[in-house]
């Protein structure tokens, strides 16, 4: 029987996993990937092979049902044992997005780590309780299963300390309050495979554009600077986040617009982004695709970020050997791409019309001073990757 390394990455109304072969290759070996969706409204189930092919949906539970994360997690486990009997799940590995200082790679999780990572909530409110809310499930479900936490922030933990720091009183920064850097899994597993692509590249500029997005600057492999901060609301504008902003704004906000810390918080997380400043959708096809002159001036914002950090990401770097875009737009969208490839002649960049249209791998000229690449991420390899080094 094969032994398999369940892959969770917890939402606030969905859990998408994944099952990877825990045998001797290089590179773990996709068996199944899936998500259950609609938690707490209207589930859905769906799991894909390893070529992508559907085989397996289920759309209709009794009306109005709600499944906790226990419940869907029971479920999904059910699934595995009875479609893959002869796969045996040895571990669980989770996204877990935010490790603090202590935690700059995967670890074992027991009660004190998890009473840890549970402490830095307030840090990441749209994805650490949801991500603790799995864990805390599985072991009731699986207590005997050993599971395993893979952060977002862990990458980042290269950065030199000029890049981590604010300009704030030591004892805050002592305190943690300082820049973190998320996404770290994706940046992470670029830098794996960018060797693949371009073994000569030392210096890479990775956007990781999605509906959340930021940017990263990797020096041989480390992380050298990033594009988020101390939560995962800084940076480039989102799908629904505000990005970069004067904190002045919250301060004006609360004292003269009447705001509490929860309107604050749903402003920064939910209200903005894209979705705010087009007032038309979070989502960049539909930005792309309307008339509507405010979803034309959010896509300009986005695209002006993007530019405006990769000048300064570049200079991080002390010059720039290739850009690599990957995640949902970074993958899919020809058009955001050119766009900021159009802008990028003085950095001696020229796109190749085609390769761009056709998604890449390469989607530079030839002549193009600076290799431009699009390479997809794969968060969930990552994660197998670190569970199955844990584990040995």
């Amino acid at each position: 029987m094969e032994q398999g390394i369940l892959v969770i990455n917890a939402g606030s109304s969905s859990i998408k996993f994944a099952v990877f072969g825990n045998g001797d290759s290089l590179e773990p070996e996709l068996r199944v990937k899936g998500q259950m969706e609609g938690l707490a409204s209207d589930p859905s189930f769906q799991v894909k092979n390893a070529e992508g092919r559907k085989i397996d949906q289920r759309d209709e539970w009794p009306h109005g049902s709600a499944l906790s994360h226990a419940s869907a997690l029971r479920y999904i486990l059910d699934w595995l044992r009875e479609k893959m009997g002869q796969t045996q799940v040895v571990a669980a590995g989770h996204r877990v997005v935010h490790g603090g200082l202590v935690y700059d790679r995967a670890v074992r999780l027991d009660a004190r780590v998890i009473a840890d990572l549970e402490q830095l909530a307030p840090l990441a409110p749209l994805h650490q309780p949801h991500n603790m809310a799995a864990i805390r499930a599985l072991a009731e479900i699986a207590p005997d299963l050993p599971q395993v936490a893979c952060f977002d922030t862990a990458f980042h933990r290269t950065q030199p300390r000029v890049a981590q720091l604010f300009a704030l009183p030591r004892a805050l920064l002592d305190s943690g309050v300082r820049r973190y850097g998320f996404h770290g899994l994706s940046y992470e597993y670029i830098a794996h495979k960018l060797p693949d692509y371009a073994p000569e590249v030392k210096r890479v500029v990775v956007a990781h554009l999605g509906s959340g997005a930021s940017m990263c600057a990797i020096r041989d492999g480390k992380s050298i600077e990033s594009t988020m901060g101390f939560t995962t609301v800084d940076g480039l504008p989102m799908g629904t986040r505000t990005g970069g902003m004067d904190p002045g704004v919250v301060l004006y906000l609360m004292q003269d617009r009447g705001y509490d810390v929860k309107a604050i918080e749903k402003l920064l997380y939910k209200e903005s982004g894209l979705l705010g400043l087009s007032g038309v959708s979070n989502d960049m096809r539909d930005l792309l695709t309307s008339t509507d002159p405010h979803a034309a001036e959010a896509v300009d914002v986005f695209v002006y970020q993007v530019l405006k950090y990769l000048g300064a990401l570049t200079a991080a770097l002390d010059g720039l050997d290739a850009l690599v875009f990957t995640a949902g737009i970074g993958e899919n969208s020809p058009e955001i791409r050119e766009r900021v490839c159009s802008r990028l002649e003085w950095l001696g960049i020229r796109l190749d019309q085609t390769a761009n249209q056709q998604g890449g791998p390469r989607i530079s000229a030839v002549d193009s001073a600076i290799p431009v690449w699009v390479i997809p991420t794969n968060e969930e390899s990552m994660i197998a990757r670190h569970t199955r080094q844990v584990l040995r």
